[in-house]
């Protein structure tokens, strides 16, 4: 049975490496392309790509062509296609000024099949009805009163989690965290069974969003398909009943994401179908914990080994606990005083990205930096292109929140949550949760790692090689 899916792997792989040679034979007859080259057929450069991050290392595939080319925009193929990478932040500025105009933001097959109604409308639709669905929610004037609802869950988790315990290993915990504050906040599911039901399938999806989008039992796409139909179903549940409540009167219309989607119509006056909303709800749990989830692992590591970072961290946030009273909750207020913490996280945001960068499509030719982009080619935005350079950051190894002070980073050059139209909707959603995290974090325990020289690797979001084991001191022990 084996020999049989590797024979029609090999099949597959040589088809399609016939089509994209007569692809780039035909396509590189136009215009002038920026430099760079195919790589092997089929795979391109995407082994390398994906390799540098694996040993920790993301920015390397980019510098390294940046060097050799002497261009911050090279072409590539990754994941089967040919991709231009656009680097720096004049790059960043013009896609995400551009964006439905020149460009559309653009998966890989993988996620088609993940998520199969997102080829049922253009990408410009899909973000344009998304943004629309998203209700003041996530506006920060509107998330100010989930505050201590934040503060509430994750009080919970340290306590179930992290209190009484000599070790733990963080990144587990801080995928269970914000998994916990997803399922509350975006469709208030509580109970701890109904979350974990959830979690274990969402890793496994996880996994399989950037893989090679080959559909064969065993590989990491058909395992994330399984998955995503195992919490579609779920979500179904929820929904369906979520409908019965509304209409009982059993629940508040404005009472999360879910309830908003349901009650909301398009300028049709047309309702989504609840498949369209599992699969809205699915999309937004995913984005919603998992690079908050590899934010706070990768700032639990920064805290371990930099004390003096750590002491300004705990003494903003002691400040701040010794000004409640017993039992009370953290407010807006105290979320605005955590400058420097917001800071702290902000450096290790800007050294290890949530998200490395994102695909688009070219919507016609257009032409860059004098180079010809051709329509439906796919191009590549990076993080590290600017988080990592002196260019953009003197000493860009060297950890200094002071770097975020006053007016910060020069516009373009600090991006882990995106740019223009397609910016992150969650940013100040991911803002909150994570402080409150910090907050938790640093007046329980102060912790070292258990594994010096661990690193952080890239698959396809940053987080510890081994999970991040810790040994936790308590303040009050």
């Amino acid at each position: 049975m084996e020999l049989f899916y590797a024979s029609l792997l090999g099949i597959f792989l040589l088809c399609l490496s016939i089509s994209l040679h007569l692809l780039f034979r035909r396509q590189t007859t136009v215009g002038n392309l920026p430099p760079g080259q195919n790589g092997l057929p089929f795979l391109g450069e995407t082994l390398e790509f994906l390799s540098t991050g694996w040993k920790g290392h993301p920015e390397k595939f980019i510098f390294d062509r940046v060097s050799k080319y002497s261009s911050y925009i090279f072409k590539t193929n990754l994941l089967g296609y040919p991709v231009v990478v656009f680097g720096g932040a004049s790059g960043n500025k013009f896609l995400f000024t551009n964006e439905n105009k020149l460009v559309l933001s653009w998966w890989p097959g993988s996620v088609e099949k993940i998520f199969p109604s997102s080829t049922q409308t253009s990408s410009k639709e899909e973000a344009i009805k998304l943004r629309k669905m998203l209700p003041n929610f996530l506006k920060p004037e509107a998330l100010l009163r989930y505050v201590g609802v934040m503060d509430q869950i994750a009080g919970q988790h340290f306590a179930a989690n992290w209190d009484g315990k000599d070790t733990v290993v963080v990144f587990p915990l801080t995928k269970k965290y914000t998994f916990s504050l997803a399922c509350r906040l975006f469709v208030t599911v509580e109970d701890p069974a109904h979350v974990a039901r959830f979690a274990d399938p969402f890793g496994v999806l996880v996994a399989g969003v950037l893989s090679v989008p080959v559909d064969l039992p065993g590989t990491p796409l058909n395992r994330a398909i399984k998955a995503s139909n195992f919490i579609r179903k779920e979500l179904l549940k929820i929904i369906k009943q979520r409908k019965i409540d509304l209409a009982e009167g059993k629940v508040s219309p404005t009472q999360d994401i879910l309830s908003h989607m349901l009650l909301t119509s398009d300028e049709d006056g047309k309702f989504m179908k609840e498949t369209d909303v599992a699969d809205k709800i699915l999309g937004l749990l995913l984005g919603g914990h998992d690079t908050a989830s590899s934010a706070c692992a990768s700032i639990v590591k920064y805290l371990a080994e930099l004390p003096q970072v750590y002491e300004g961290v705990y003494k903003e946030q002691m400040e701040i606990a010794r000004s409640k009273a017993p039992g009370e909750l953290l407010n807006w207020e105290d979320l605005q005083k955590m400058k420097y913490s917001w800071n702290v996280a902000c450096e290790v945001m800007r050294l290890v990205p949530p998200v490395q960068g994102a695909f688009r499509e070219a919507l016609t030719d257009f032409m860059y930096n004098g180079f010809s982009i051709p329509k439906g080619w796919k191009i590549y935005w990076s993080a590290n292109s600017t988080h990592k350079s002196p260019e953009f950051f003197p000493e860009p190894h060297k950890f200094d929140p002071s770097r975020f002070e006053g007016a910060g980073p020069a516009p373009y050059s600090f991006v882990p949550f995106g740019g223009g139209p397609r910016m992150c909707p969650g940013k100040e959603y991911a803002r909150l949760e994570i402080l409150v995290f910090m907050h938790h974090l640093v007046k329980r325990f102060r912790w070292e790692k258990m594994i010096p020289n661990e690193k952080l690797v890239v698959d396809p979001m940053p987080k510890p090689e081994k999970g991040l084991p810790i040994r936790l001191f308590p303040h009050n022990a």
